[in-house]
């Protein structure tokens, strides 16, 4: 028997209280569930199990997402500075090429891995994939409860 079953968790973490707060630790590359261990053992490669809570991350389906992500953002940032160059920059295509490439790589590269944990986190946070939900009640209830 393996020392984690899938969905399996130890301890008493203390659990987000929104799903921004567990979007947010992800973005940070941190466990979503407790917010104390590292989420990734290299770039884009994300731990077993949390050390700390025993979170098992094996069964996450981030895919291809963040990597859309990455573009889409990076897209979305990048336009207005490549419009602002072109237009009152007198300079070159290669001048601009030299700048604009580079930064596109950069920025592409630099936000995959925060996409890719804010994913795992939405996968967490809503119980997809074999994820237990672990909200408690009181986060639903309404005033009125």
């Amino acid at each position: 028997m393996p020392a984690h079953e899938p969905g399996s968790v130890t301890g008493n973490p203390a659990l987000p209280a929104t799903g921004w707060a567990s979007i947010l630790r992800g973005l940070r590359g941190r466990c979503p569930r407790c917010g104390e261990a590292r989420l990734f053992m290299r770039f884009l490669k994300p731990i077993p199990h949390c050390p700390h809570c025993g979170q098992d991350w094996r069964h996450q389906q981030a895919d291809d997402f963040p990597a859309y992500v990455s573009i889409f953002v990076t897209g979305h940032l990048m336009a207005p500075l490549i419009i602002t160059l072109v237009r009152d920059a007198q300079m070159s295509v290669p001048t601009l090429m030299a700048i604009l490439l580079p930064l596109a790589l950069f920025l592409m590269i630099g936000l995959l891995q925060p996409a890719k944990g804010a994913i795992i986190a939405l996968q967490w946070w809503f119980g997809m994939h074999g994820f237990r939900k672990e909200r408690t009640r009181d986060i639903f209830s309404s005033a009125s409860d």
